[in-house]
C-alpha cells in the first residue's frame, strides 16, 4: 500500500496513456462493428478523463489560489462521474454484446434496471454539488467525506451485481475465456472499492478499473478476432458447398443435354458421354490443368448439341447420306455454336462444338482451319469423337477392330488429327489390352 500512495500519480499517468492509445484502436481496427468500436472507445476514453480527474484532485488538493479552487472540485466531480460512466458503458457493452453477437431477443431486464440505476446515481451525483451530500471542500481547499458519503458507493454496487446476473445466466452464449473477464470486470472494482474505504487517500478502485478497462479491450478484440476467423471460415465452407452444388448441377444439366441430344440419333446412344470420357483421359495425358481438364470434359459433352436443328429423317437416315444432306448434317457445329454462345460464363462449350471438325490439314469444316489455328479443346474433341465413330456400330456398318481403330489414328496423324493428341489416344488404345474403351451393346 505504501508503494501505491507513493507511485500512484505516475501509474495514473501510465494507465491513462495506455487507455488512450486503446480508444485510437478502437477507431482504427475494423474487426468491429461501428457501434461496438465506439463503446470500447468510450470504455477507455472514460477512464482516461477518470485517471487524470484523479490525478489532478491530488495535485491540486490544499491548493487556494482560484485554478486550484475550480481544478479540486471539477476533478473531484469527474472522478465521481466517470466512476459510474464507466459502470454505464461497460453495461451498454453487455447490451450490445448479448443482442448483437448472441441473438439475444430482447434486452435483459437486469440491464435495464442497471441503467435506470446509473441514471438515478448521476442525478444524486449532481444534486451533491450543491449540497454536500457526498463531500465537502474546508478553507484550505481540502476534500472531505460527508457523513453520507456511503450513498455514492451504492450504484456502483448495485450495477455490477445487476451485471453479474446477466453474465452468469447467459454464460453459455459466449467463449469461456470471454465469461472470465467479463466476470472479473464488474467484480475487481468493486473488491477494490470496499479496500479502499479502508485505505483512504489511494485511488484504488480506478487503477484497478484502468487495469480492467485495458484487459477487456484485449480480450474483446482476441474474441471478435476468433469470430471473424470462424465466420470466415464458414463462409468459405458454405462458398464451397455452393460451389459444388453449382458444379454437380452444371454436370447433371449438361448430361442431360447430352443425352437429350444423343437420343435424337438411335444410332449414336451415349456417343456424348463416351467422347466426353474419352477427351478427359487425353487431356489428362497431355498435362492440362484440372480445370482445362473439366472444360475439355463439358465441351465434349455438348459438341454435337447442334445436331438439335438437323432434321430427324437425316439424322436417323439408314445408309448413307447424300450430298445434299451431308451438307445439311456439316451446318450442326454452327448451329451448336450459335445456341451455345449463349452461355456466356462458359465460352469453351461454344468453341467446342464450332470447331469439332476442324481438320489438322486444313480440310475440315465450317472455317477450314489449320493446325495450331484450331482451338486445343476442339483438336482433342476431333480424336475422341472420331474414336467412338470407328469403335462404334453403325446402321451401314459395325464397328472397327481395335487394331484397325489405331492404324487409322496413326495415318491420320498430322493429316485429321493433331499428332500429339491421336499419339495420346494411340498410347491409351495400347493400355487397353481388353477394348473395353468403344461402345459396349
Amino acid at each position: 500500500m505504501t508503494f501505491l500512495k507513493t507511485h500512484q500519480l505516475d501509474i495514473m499517468l501510465f494507465e491513462s496513456g495506455m487507455c488512450a492509445i486503446l480508444a485510437v484502436l478502437a477507431f482504427v481496427i475494423q474487426t468491429k462493428s461501428t457501434k461496438r468500436r465506439i463503446i470500447l472507445a468510450s470504455l477507455e476514453i472514460g477512464v482516461v478523463i477518470l485517471l487524470l480527474s484523479d490525478r489532478f484532485a491530488y495535485i491540486y488538493r490544499g491548493n487556494t489560489t482560484e485554478k486550484g479552487y475550480w481544478m479540486v472540485r471539477i476533478s473531484n466531480f469527474l472522478v465521481f462521474f466517470f466512476t459510474i460512466c464507466l459502470v454505464h458503458f461497460f453495461t451498454i457493452y453487455l447490451v450490445d454484446l448479448y443482442q448483437n453477437e448472441e441473438k439475444l431477443p430482447q434486452v435483459p431486464k437486469a440491464l435495464i434496471a442497471a441503467e435506470t440505476l446509473f441514471y438515478i446515481g448521476a442525478a444524486l451525483l449532481i444534486i451533491s454539488q450543491f449540497t454536500g451530500l457526498y463531500y465537502t471542500f474546508d478553507e484550505n481547499n481540502v476534500y472531505h467525506r460527508s457523513p453520507t458519503f456511503l450513498l455514492c458507493y451504492v450504484f456502483p454496487l448495485l450495477i455490477p451485481i445487476l451485471q453479474l446476473t446477466v453474465i452468469v445466466r447467459h454464460h453459455r452464449h459466449i467463449s469461456r475465456i470471454m465469461f472470465i473477464w467479463l466476470i472479473l470486470f464488474p467484480v475487481l472494482p468493486v473488491l477494490a472499492s470496499i479496500l479502499q474505504l479502508f485505505a483512504y487517500g489511494i485511488s484504488l478502485t480506478n487503477m484497478v478499473t484502468a487495469c480492467m478497462a485495458m484487459i477487456i479491450f484485449i480480450f474483446a478484440f482476441f474474441d471478435l478476432n476468433a469470430r471473424a476467423k470462424k465466420a470466415r471460415e464458414m463462409e468459405i465452407r458454405l462458398l464451397k458447398d455452393e460451389q459444388t452444388k453449382i458444379r454437380n448441377m452444371f454436370s447433371q444439366t449438361t448430361e442431360a443435354l447430352a443425352d437429350a441430344i444423343d437420343a435424337k440419333d438411335v444410332y449414336t446412344r451415349g456417343h456424348s458421354s463416351r467422347v466426353a470420357d474419352y477427351a478427359r483421359m487425353i487431356a489428362e495425358e497431355a498435362g492440362l490443368s484440372d480445370n482445362e481438364v473439366d472444360e475439355v470434359y463439358f465441351a465434349a459433352l455438348l459438341h454435337d448439341v447442334g445436331k438439335i436443328g438437323v432434321p430427324d429423317e437425316i439424322i436417323n437416315k439408314p445408309g448413307r447420306l447424300t450430298s445434299d444432306e451431308y451438307l445439311v448434317i456439316k451446318r450442326h457445329p454452327v448451329i451448336g455454336s450459335r445456341i451455345l454462345s449463349a452461355i456466356t460464363e462458359s465460352p469453351y462449350l461454344s468453341i467446342g462444338a464450332h470447331y469439332h471438325h476442324e481438320r489438322y490439314d486444313g480440310h475440315g469444316y465450317p472455317d477450314g482451319l489449320m493446325g495450331e489455328e484450331i482451338p486445343v479443346i476442339a483438336r482433342i474433341i476431333a480424336v475422341a469423337d472420331s474414336y467412338d465413330a470407328m469403335t462404334s456400330t453403325r446402321s451401314y456398318r459395325v464397328h472397327f477392330s481395335q487394331e484397325r481403330v489405331r492404324e487409322e489414328l496413326v495415318k491420320e496423324s498430322g493429316r485429321q488429327f493433331d499428332p500429339r493428341f491421336s499419339e495420346i489416344m494411340v498410347r491409351i488404345i495400347d493400355e487397353d489390352t481388353e477394348f473395353k474403351l468403344r461402345e459396349q451393346l
